[in-house]
């Protein structure tokens, strides 16, 4: 993929300066390795709400659902400014067609999840959202979000980046003639991504796409989109995986010599009891469908979702 994918980012991640203690809180990965691939659209609510730099610590107060962002030493009540400034900058936000948002942890404006909340007695409770990052996921309920400390976890790091390859992908098919063809041939493709994010949402996609030509284009893309979107927020599990790659099986049972078969099948088995990571298998099965090959599993985006060099199944 040539062209980089958009996606909004928490302006400190990048390095830059702008936290109220005059900080930054630079992600090397973020930056450096996946910053090969995206083109990062950074926001800080403080500062571009008009908060100077340096400036006083906040945090949130209140009831968790909905809190109130306040100054930690004098009080100061900053929620309708925030709030105003927030509505307007996700409704800006939509003509950047982004693919996904990278929220900094534990921040009051754009922690993405237990974000701390103190309560009347000044004790902090692990409950709330910031405010930009519930305004934000509020307006795109389905666009991928994630937060910089979840990265630290390689499930939730290779389901983030793959939904940012395969929404830059769905957004290149919108762009181009709404046909019931074109649908078929991206859904063809994704087929096995999807039963590996929800079996549920691979039938009820195939379900659409079998009735493409009875709908109107916008309205089939608009309800693709959002079981798309739907199965990708799905976490993918050992499980799942196990059951894609055992129906990818199916696809060489006549070409496969007896050894080939064995081998396979003790590959399968070392990975469903957790000893080898998911590049192992698919190495193998990668190798059979050039070796073999295999028109339909050489389609498959599931088998190279995203670059290698991010190494993102070399953990999974």
């Amino acid at each position: 993929m040539v062209e980089k994918i958009k996606v909004g980012i928490s302006e400190c991640l990048m390095g830059h300066q702008v936290r109220y203690d005059g900080g930054h809180k630079w992600d090397r990965f973020l930056t450096e390795t996946l910053g090969r691939y995206v083109e990062y659209i950074p926001v800080c609510p403080e500062v571009e709400c008009g908060l100077g730099i340096p400036r006083e610590a906040m945090r949130l107060v209140g009831d968790h659902e909905s809190p109130r962002l306040v100054t930690i030493r004098s009080g100061l009540d900053l929620t309708e400014k925030m709030l105003s400034w927030a509505g307007k900058r996700v409704s800006e936000l939509e003509k950047e067609d982004f693919c996904g948002f990278i929220f900094k942890s534990d921040s009051p404006s754009s922690g993405m999840e237990r974000v701390k909340v103190y309560n009347e007695r000044g004790m902090p409770e692990k409950k709330g959202v910031g405010l930009f990052a519930r305004a934000f996921m509020n307006h795109f309920p389905l666009i991928p979000v994630e937060e910089e400390g979840r990265f630290h976890d390689p499930k939730l790091r290779e389901n983030f980046i793959e939904s940012l390859f395969v929404l830059k992908r769905w957004r290149k098919v919108r762009k181009e003639r709404m046909s019931a063809s074109n649908l078929v041939a991206f859904h063809t493709e994704h087929k096995l991504l999807i039963l590996a994010h929800s079996p549920k949402h691979q039938t009820m996609t195939g379900k659409l796409v079998a009735a493409a030509k009875t709908i109107p284009p916008a309205e089939l893309y608009d309800q693709y989109e959002k079981l798309l979107l739907e199965a990708l927020r799905l976490k993918t599990t050992l499980k799942k995986h196990t059951n894609v790659i055992q129906h990818m099986m199916g696809y060489f049972k006549e070409q496969l010599s007896r050894d080939e078969k064995q081998e396979l099948l003790e590959v399968i088995d070392t990975y469903r009891s957790g000893y080898v990571p998911l590049i192992v298998p698919l190495t193998l099965i990668n190798h059979y469908v050039r070796k073999y090959k295999e028109p339909y599993l050489a389609r498959q985006v599931y088998l190279n979702p995203h670059p290698v060099a991010l190494q993102l199944r070399n953990h999974v």
